[in-house]
């Protein structure tokens, strides 16, 4: 489906809806696609864990994406 095909089936189907907190919702992320200046403030523990996080890479304390799955996958059948 190209963009342009996408914005009609979008713009149709808002214009049948009669469902207003869906309608507010649509426009709350269509407004958030051009609002750049968004600034997240973190906690402190979450600054503490991005920093632990940091190490952790910078040390090579790192998995692949296969295996915390596998250990996912062996945790979930305990």
């Amino acid at each position: 489906m190209t963009p342009i095909e996408i914005k009609q089936r979008l713009i149709d189907r808002i214009k049948e809806t009669t469902d207003n907190s869906l309608l507010e919702e649509l426009y709350r992320i269509l407004s958030k696609e051009n609002d750049d200046s968004t600034i997240y403030m973190l906690s402190e523990q979450q600054k503490v864990a991005i920093r632990e996080s940091r190490k952790d890479i910078e040390n090579g304390r790192v998995i692949t994406h296969e295996q915390a799955n596998t250990e996912i996958e062996e945790w979930l059948k305990k």
